[in-house]
């Protein structure tokens, strides 16, 4: 079974030849400044960066992966990404060694409002993780309206 290693929240994040490359990487607060009139917050860009174990057994076989953001106390999530991954078994490899996969995932997200969320992985039926984070909105000018 493929395991999830690592799950972390970022600014933005990158995969590039097997290596996760982060900016602003580890927040549990999100902080948005929102217009009095406004009816939500303004879209939220972030990255999640995924790392995953698969075994021997399970190398050259596609696998699907699921991540996806939700309010703490369940609901719709508010962006759902699917992903589907391989890898091999390369030259020189340890027979029955593990093989590490990164995945990064980058886009948008509005909150509907302040409160606690997670961003949530799952590979196959039986392997989860999730990262817990907060919204948190402070007030700031009204926004401007062009006639």
């Amino acid at each position: 079974m493929v395991q999830i290693e690592s799950l972390m929240l970022a600014n933005h994040v990158e995969a590039h030849n097997g290596l996760l490359y982060m900016m602003g990487g580890g927040w549990t607060n999100v902080n948005q400044v929102i217009p009095p009139d406004a009816p939500a917050g303004p879209p939220f860009h972030f990255g999640v960066a995924l790392t995953a174990l698969v075994p021997w057994t399970e190398t050259n076989k596609r696998h699907r992966a699921s991540i996806y953001m939700e309010p703490e106390d369940g609901g719709e999530p508010l962006v759902r990404i699917e992903a589907e991954f391989e890898t091999g078994r390369p030259p020189g490899s340890v027979e029955g060694a593990d093989q590490r996969v990164v995945l990064a995932i980058s886009g948008e997200v509005v909150f509907p409002g302040p409160g606690g969320y997670r961003a949530v992985a799952e590979i196959g039926p039986n392997e989860t993780r999730s990262a817990s984070f907060r919204v948190q909105h402070h007030q700031g000018p009204p926004m401007l309206r062009s006639a």
